[in-house]
């Protein structure tokens, strides 16, 4: 087998995708797109781009945990919003959440809609496995 899906129990249901694909012989992660989600699909943060952002972080984190891996270990990460000029609410609510100011190769692209209504940010990360 050339992968390994996983779907960790403390995120939303992943209708037609998964929230983690490792490669085999398990050098790499890709984590899927993170929203604000809780596992009920309802938005956490409401229209506050930050707290979306901390809380589709606080997801991302929930994904690395699964897999051994920690924010040190992101090598890229791509973000998705509905607001990307406000790049800098984006980054502190990084942080914050992180617990850092070192960042991995990042993009940010607007978007005018996400998959869940009143998703403001989606956020992808790949890891190179510990």
């Amino acid at each position: 087998m050339a992968r390994k899906l996983i779907n960790p129990s403390a995120l939303h249901p992943a209708p037609g995708f998964s929230h983690i694909t490792i490669s085999e012989p398990g050098t790499m992660a890709y984590l899927a797109g993170q929203l604000a989600c809780a596992p009920d699909f309802s938005i956490i943060g409401g229209d506050d781009l930050g707290e979306q952002t901390k809380a589709a972080m606080r997801n991302v984190g929930i994904a690395l945990k699964e897999i051994g891996a920690s924010w040190e270990h992101v090598v890229r990460r791509t973000i998705y919003t509905l607001h990307p000029t406000e790049y800098q609410v984006i980054t502190a609510a990084i942080e914050e959440v992180q617990g850092s100011t070192e960042h991995p190769a990042q993009t940010i692209l607007g978007v005018t809609g996400l998959a869940v209504p009143g998703a403001l940010i989606e956020i992808e990360v790949t890891v190179r496995l510990p």
